[in-house]
């Protein structure tokens, strides 16, 4: 009905609308994405017949983003380092190579924290990425650029990845939706910095989305191969899913009570699932699910099967440069010279820590296990659990400093390996998203997109910034 560079043509037109205002896209590709959309023109002017084409690129001049973590061929792969600045991919990430033979035209790479290890989109390359519903708010991070230019209606589909909560956060503050896929489905290749030792079993990449239908085809061209460790052909039938539900965490001290709204919206999703589908939904209470941060934390740490060492993030600080010294760097970021941003230098300076108290990281990485065992238990084949993204909306700029892990929220299904996908459910009172995160046994990837699929036709899914 329309042809591919209308589409790509509306899409450079907004960004560049939009982008002075929110810096998501932080390098552009609109000369080489605009040619491409051309060159899919022709081949659907004098091409085969429709079902063909379709099957061969499902994704066919579908225009997309990538997290600037991802090698775009041609474009920077900085990952927010200043050492790192002048570093420009020689060739493509795994999945964009996939989405790119699929047919999908991406427009530019997005920005990210610091590599990618905070929670607020923010690096001193490309400044600072701000929220489309509330320019004083944070998108979240590290995947920040994706959610915000998605939710900016800026993109069709953005590629983010996620170590702890790195998709999931930033669709939950802009509003939109996040796969993170079961673990080791999806390669992680082509991105900076990589998983190494037992981290790899914790990193996933996954699709964002506006739209929940987007997520399956799009988890599917990522996935290539790997697909068939998925269940994405098996019908849903959402009646016979025995849903739980768990309100909070149960109380950790080293994260904030869960805010009043996100309860509200959490509590209309158990009631409409109820009453529109006729499921008893269980009320949960998982012991352990309170010591998240501290099990995410000791088993990102820890050492795995042929005792590797985790890599240390003081050593990425010092990628392309000379070796970095937190506390010489804290030094001179209080005087405006250090060229890492505060978080960075908090968590290298933090990391000698964790690694001091041997006996109790043993006892939390044995605490995890536990945890993943009672959760594919308490799951199994048919269950989906309905958690809290994260516990507060949007905050302001900055104030992630104050409660750095409330991450946990979401970095506790990395270290289970479970499949999650973060669904919007509206705006609450100050304008600012709701959402809700819906978690499977590993392997059940369509349990949770299929009822993400069912709660945007109840809850009405993403709402474009500015229309309330």
């Amino acid at each position: 009905q329309v042809a591919c560079i209308e589409v790509v043509e509306a899409y450079v037109e907004r960004i560049k609308e939009v982008n002075p205002l929110i810096n998501a896209v932080v390098k552009d590709r609109f000369e080489e994405a605009l040619q491409e959309a051309r060159q899919v023109d022709k081949l659907l002017s004098e091409g085969p017949g429709d079902d063909c084409l379709e099957e061969k690129f499902p994704l066919l001049g579908v225009p997309i983003t990538v997290k600037e973590a991802f090698s775009v061929y041609g474009m920077p792969n900085t990952s927010g380092l200043v050492n790192r600045r002048d570093v420009i991919a020689t060739s493509d990430a795994t999945v964009v190579s996939r989405l790119k033979q699929a047919g999908a035209i991406p427009l530019g790479v997005t920005n990210c924290s610091e590599l990618c290890m905070w929670y607020e989109s923010s690096n001193r390359v490309y400044g600072r990425t701000n929220n489309p519903y509330d320019l004083q708010r944070i998108v979240g991070g590290s995947s920040g650029g994706e959610g915000s230019v998605l939710a900016a209606a800026c993109s069709v589909i953005g590629v983010g990845s996620d170590i702890g909560g790195s998709i999931r956060m930033p669709a939950f503050f802009n509003g939109v939706f996040g796969h993170k896929p079961t673990t080791g489905v999806v390669p992680n290749d082509g991105q900076f910095p990589n998983a190494h030792g037992v981290r790899t079993s914790y990193l996933c990449t996954g699709p964002m989305c506006r739209y929940a239908e987007d997520l399956e085809p799009v988890l599917r061209v990522m996935a290539g191969p790997g697909v068939s460790k998925l269940k994405l052909n098996e019908k849903v039938l959402l009646e016979k899913i025995k849903f739980h539900c768990m309100d909070h965490d149960g109380g950790s001290i080293f994260v904030s009570p869960v805010d009043k709204e996100i309860l509200q919206a959490q509590k209309k999703v158990v009631e409409h699932l109820e009453s529109d589908l006729g499921v008893r939904v269980q009320h949960v209470a998982i012991h352990k699910m309170k010591y998240s941060f501290q099990i995410w934390s000791a088993m990102m740490s820890s050492k795995d099967s042929e005792g590797q060492e985790a890599q240390r993030f003081t050593d990425l600080l010092g990628d392309h440069g000379k070796p970095v010294w937190p506390l010489w760097e804290l030094m001179k970021w209080l005087v405006g010279m250090s060229s890492h941003t505060l978080p960075a230098i908090a968590l290298g300076l933090t990391e000698k820590l964790v690694n001091l108290n041997l006996s109790g990281s043993a006892k939390l990485v044995s605490m995890g296990k536990s945890l993943q065992e009672e959760m594919e238990a308490l799951l199994g084949p048919d269950g989906v659990l309905l958690y809290p993204s994260h516990p507060t909306i949007a905050p302001k700029h900055h104030s992630p400093i104050c409660m750095p892990f409330n991450f946990a929220y979401t970095a506790i299904f990395n270290v289970l390996g479970l499949p999650v996908t973060q669904c919007p459910l509206g705006l609450g009172s100050e304008g600012l998203p709701l959402g809700i995160q819906l978690v499977a046994a590993a392997y059940n990837d369509h349990l949770t997109l299929a009822v993400a699929r069912y709660l945007e036709k109840a809850f009405g899914g993403w709402v474009l910034p500015g229309e309330v």
